[in-house]
């Protein structure tokens, strides 16, 4: 009995220190997905219900990214399920980021990239924020998204191309009207 005290003690201690670890992060990518708070973090609590009863031995090797994929189909269900019933398509809402995010988003180059980058495919957003805000690597992203690793760099591949053009016409644009 004194073990399996200690074996719950000790799941629940890894599960706390996931959540300290994961939550904000992918309360922020699930707002990416259904834009809206509340929903986001409706999508988180159920992913972190699925890690309780998940086998923690068959994760604990790829945790991240079985977190960020088992938060992406639950917040695409949760997304065709809303517009389904209603059309929240014109409603903004915004995240309050934490005190880092919040000075990076200040920043006029930060704006920036967040502005052409929502000119992109949705595909090269997903794959570009996935790398470089929750920072997965490639082979997360390719199990998160449910795509190949070289799907995963083509996307990367046309996301950074994309931004470098666009952010070097921005801040050289006679160059761009010689050519």
């Amino acid at each position: 009995m004194d073990d399996t005290r200690r074996d719950l003690l000790t799941r629940e201690d890894w599960v706390a220190a996931v959540l300290a670890r994961y939550e904000q992060p992918l309360v922020q990518y699930a707002y990416r997905i259904v834009h809206d708070v509340e929903l986001a973090r409706d999508v988180v609590q159920d992913t972190f219900l699925q890690l309780c009863r998940a086998n923690r031995a068959k994760i604990e090797g790829q945790l991240g990214a079985w977190l960020y994929t088992v938060c992406r189909n639950r917040a695409l269900t949760v997304r065709r399920k809303e517009s389904r019933m209603t059309n929240l398509a014109d409603k903004d809402v915004a995240v309050a980021p934490d005190d880092a995010s919040a000075a990076a988003v200040q920043d006029e180059t930060s704006r920036r990239v967040l502005a052409v980058l929502a000119k992109l495919p949705l595909e090269q957003q997903e794959a570009f924020r996935l790398k470089f805000q929750d920072d997965l690597n490639y082979r997360e992203i390719s199990r998160v998204m449910n795509v190949s690793l070289g799907k995963v760099s083509a996307l990367m591949k046309d996301a950074l191309n994309a931004l470098r053009m666009e952010l070097k016409s921005e801040l050289n644009p006679a160059r761009e009207t010689k050519s």
